[in-house]
């Protein structure tokens, strides 16, 4: 598309701050990516559709590209920049000559005001600003957070390994907490364990959110195995095994050999309760 719009038209009057039609093809992603892709995101369609009937109504932000000549890179407004380029039509664009730091506040504070940017989102944007080289007070000001919440969110994205979070996607619905467990129980697996909890067979077609709970199920410690009771086996006076004792953190089990003692087991059976009353009363 790049080459035919260049064909067909003439570069756009760029005054700052003025709306332009741009190549979409022109258009690259900020260098520092605060989205983390989705392969099922089943809402791109209708967003094209409805771009297809009513237009773009809000432009996207990008500056003149530092490193590609004729290119723009883009603060905000990627999602509004792959449907025309879907469409095949230009994208409408302010264009503002910004300072590295200048894009990424412009980029946090598009996202703060949406509302659209899931936990693990916020936390891949820090983490990629900060080895960007970012600092760290720009990084404040973009993400509008104090430091101690800084802090956890770049914690959170440090635990999650690259291969984990592009299995699992933005998972709009799973906040720090359970972003906390997940890394748990991958510190405490085997990279075996991981690979293959990234391919269970449960993955496949899920929703973001739910491709997290299939993986951080996936990676659940097992059961504690329950210790095998204590066994113990009682004679008579003649050295004959009459019973068998079993003690286990849940109690303990008498079973009483009918063929070496009949009847016995009748006899203390109707005998438990004064037992028990004897017992306590010596107790006190």
């Amino acid at each position: 598309m790049a080459a035919m719009w260049a064909a067909s038209r003439p570069a756009p009057a760029e005054v700052d701050g003025a709306v332009v039609d741009l190549d979409p093809d022109l258009c690259l992603p900020s260098a520092i990516a605060d989205r983390v892709p989705d392969v099922t995101d089943a809402t791109f369609g209708a967003f094209v559709d409805q771009i297809r009937e009513e237009g773009q109504h809000t432009p996207i932000l990008v500056r003149r590209h530092p490193r590609q000549t004729g290119h723009y890179e883009i603060a905000y407004g990627r999602r509004r920049t792959r449907a025309a380029k879907a469409l095949g039509t230009p994208v409408r664009a302010v264009v503002r000559d910004l300072s590295d730091a200048e894009l990424v506040v412009a980029q946090g504070s598009e996202n703060l005001a949406r509302e659209d940017l899931s936990y693990i989102e916020r936390a891949h944007f820090a983490r990629n600003m900060e080895q960007a080289g970012i600092a760290r007070d720009v990084i404040l000001k973009a993400m509008s957070v104090h430091r101690p919440d800084l802090a956890n969110y770049l914690a959170v994205a440090e635990a999650i390994p690259a291969p984990v979070l592009a299995a699992i996607g933005p998972a709009p619905k799973v906040g720090r907490p359970r972003w906390l467990t997940l890394a748990d129980r991958i510190k405490a697996a085997t990279s075996e364990q991981v690979d293959a909890a990234l391919v269970s067979p449960g993955l496949a077609g899920k929703a973001s959110d739910e491709r997290f709970t299939v993986i951080l199920n996936a990676l659940a410690p097992p059961p504690p195995r329950k210790a095998k009771p204590r066994a113990e086996t009682v004679k008579d006076a003649r050295g004959v095994k009459f019973a068998r004792i079993e003690r286990s953190s849940d109690g303990m089990r008498v079973t009483l050999d009918e063929k070496a003692e009949p009847g016995f087991a009748d006899y203390l059976a109707e005998r438990l309760p004064e037992m028990l009353a004897a017992y306590r009363q010596g107790r006190g």
